[in-house]
Formats: C-alpha cells, sequence, structure tokens
C-alpha cells in the first residue's frame, strides 16, 4: 500500500503545537536527528519517505548543535514538487503523556519549528498495529522563525558545520549520523544536499587535521592500544 502526498490538496496540514496528547496512538516522521536519536519511547518504528520535499540544511540551531554567537545548521523541508525525503517515522502509543511534550520543546520551542500533519510512505507496513500510519506529524522550519538561516554556498554550509558545537555535541556528529543512517538504512536513496556536505565536512576536516571521531565522541583507533573496536560506522 502507498501512501500518496498531494500538495495541491494541502495534506501538509498545521497542527497545534499545544496538542499534547492523542486519543489514538499517533506517528512522528522524523528526517533529522530523530533517525538516530529520537530521544522518547516509541511502540514501532518504520523506515519511510515524504514525497513532495527535499532536505535542507538551512535551519539556524542555537541550543543542540550551535550557539548564540555560533549557530550550527540542522535539516528542514522545503517544497519540491519532485522531491522525496527519506527518514523514520516513530508510533507512539495513546497513553503515552511524555514523548509529544517533549517533541515540543526539542523541536518547536528549542528548534524553531512547527508541526503539521503529512502522508508519508512506509517501506514496509506494521503488521502488528491497527494504526495504518497513514498520518504522522512532521516537524517543518520555516523561513519567519528566528533561527532561520536560508541557502548558501554549500562550502559556507559545510565550514559552518564543522566550526560549530553545542550543548548536545558538535554539529558535525548530526550531519555525519545522518548519513550514516541513510546508507544504513536506504542505501540506494538520493540525496544531493546531504552527501554533498558530508563529503565537503570530510575533505575540510581533512586538509584541517580536525579528527571527526573526536568531534562525534569516538576515540581514535590508535589512541590506546586498550581500546574497544569501534561499533559505528562514522570515521
Amino acid at each position: 500500500m502507498e501512501y500518496n502526498l498531494n500538495l495541491e490538496e494541502n495534506s501538509l496540514r498545521e497542527e497545534n503545537n499545544n496538542e499534547t496528547s492523542y486519543k489514538n496512538p499517533i506517528w512522528v516522521f522524523g528526517y533529522g536527528s530523530l533517525c538516530w536519536n529520537p530521544g522518547f519511547e516509541y511502540q514501532q518504528s518504520v523506515t519511510g519517505y515524504v514525497k513532495g520535499f527535499s532536505r535542507r540544511f538551512w535551519q539556524g540551531n542555537t541550543t543542540h548543535r550551535g550557539t548564540d554567537a555560533k549557530p550550527g545548521r540542522v535539516a528542514t523541508l522545503i517544497e519540491d514538487k519532485e522531491g522525496i525525503t527519506w527518514g523514520k517515522a516513530f508510533l507512539i502509543a495513546a497513553e503515552d503523556k511524555a514523548a509529544l511534550p517533549y517533541l515540543s520543546t526539542r523541536e518547536c520551542q528549542l528548534g524553531g519549528y512547527r508541526t503539521y500533519s503529512i502522508n508519508f510512505h512506509p517501506r514496509t507496513l506494521p503488521s502488528t498495529s491497527n494504526n495504518t500510519g497513514k498520518n504522522a506529524l512532521l516537524y517543518v522550519a520555516i523561513p519567519e522563525n528566528r533561527h532561520w538561516l536560508g541557502a548558501a554556498p554549500l562550502p559556507d554550509i559545510a565550514r559552518q558545520i564543522l566550526e560549530c558545537h553545542g550543548p548536545s555535541g558538535s554539529n558535525a556528529e548530526y550531519l555525519l549520523r545522518l548519513a550514516d543512517f541513510m546508507r544504513e538504512e536506504v542505501p540506494e536513496a538520493l540525496d544531493e544536499h546531504l552527501f554533498s556536505l558530508e563529503r565537503l565536512v570530510r575533505i575540510f576536516a581533512a586538509d584541517m587535521k580536525i579528527c571527526l571521531k573526536t568531534l562525534i565522541g569516538e576515540k581514535p583507533k590508535d589512541e590506546s592500544r586498550d581500546a574497544k573496536p569501534e561499533s559505528s560506522r562514522i570515521s
């Protein structure tokens, strides 16, 4: 079964940001750090995609991956009739009173996003739930929000990502772990913007002799003879 997004029928519908509970289980679709670090409990997760949008690192961030003085850059979605954005959807139980308030704080109050309802295409449909997964909550930044940075040359964005850090870690970690998620979960997917930025960050880091493993909180393999093998594919 396929769930079609039709922009002409306004399938992207803004939700009440103060809504913290639902009568039925609800899906949340993530396309950024939620893919690899959801931070909340969920019943099921499924890799999938939304149509009509492309992922861009155009949203500034001062609370997780940057500071007020040096904002980092994180992902948002822009309308693109030919676009497809892959990510992961999470099913939140109706009785869960913690997940949505957590997401409202993380994405809306701190991150500058708004909440919408959208249709998504699961790669495989969950077989143990009566909820079809047709509708999902989606957090999208819009140009009017105070953190918006907008488009810039890719080398400039890559340098900014490499240089920025915040309370949750380096901005480079956000980018690299998202790219790694895409390679592991959807190896056939094309995301030129994401992978071009990753390639540039790796090139600039090598030129500047910056250890990316250190930026994402991992020890280089040669740091200690007793170091345990790395469990992550990111290098």
